[in-house]
This record gives C-alpha cells, sequence and structure tokens, in this order.
C-alpha cells in the first residue's frame, strides 16, 4: 500500500514531517524542512500508485517461485533445462 509518506520521502529522503490521518492538510514540516508542495506530493503518490500496479506481477511470481534452495535442487537433478521449465509455469501463469 502506498501512501502520502511514501511520495513525501521519494520527493526528498531526509524531509522531517508529521502527516495526520494520511491528510495532505495536516501536514506539519519539522527542524527547517523545506515544505514541498500538495501537488507535487499528489503527482508523485499518483506515479508510485501507476508502478506500484503495472509491476502485480511480479509480487505474484516471487510468492509462487521455489524457493532458492529448491531451485538449486532442481538445478542439480534436472539441469539448467528442467530448472527454465519450472520457472516458466509461474512466468505463464503471471505474463508481464
Amino acid at each position: 500500500m502506498i501512501r502520502y509518506l511514501d511520495a513525501i520521502v521519494s520527493i526528498n529522503p531526509d524531509a522531517k514531517f508529521i502527516i495526520k490521518n494520511e491528510d495532505l492538510e495536516q501536514i506539519r514540516w519539522l527542524e527547517g524542512t523545506t515544505p514541498i508542495s500538495k501537488e507535487d506530493i499528489e503527482t508523485k503518490y499518483d506515479e508510485l500508485v501507476a508502478n506500484y500496479d503495472n509491476n502485480k506481477y511480479q509480487r505474484d511470481r516471487a510468492s509462487e517461485y521455489p524457493s532458492i534452495v529448491d531451485q538449486l535442487d532442481d538445478i542439480y537433478h534436472n539441469g539448467i533445462e528442467g530448472w527454465k521449465t519450472t520457472i516458466k509455469a509461474t512466468k505463464d501463469k503471471y505474463p508481464k
């Protein structure tokens, strides 16, 4: 889940701030942090959400791939081609 604080930190990793209830009207900038406009925060937020949504297949694949230990065992017993067959099943299930 992407939050406004993720957008703020993405714009300025050193920003010091408090944001209440994910409300852009309730941001308090701390320790001399230059305020970031609400428009810039919303733009970055939308960009982060789009990127997250566009990469869902990566998260789905990662949860279904065999563990590294199991993949290495597959390579040992079935060779690279056997391993590719195993991995391809997940890639086919969750295409880009």
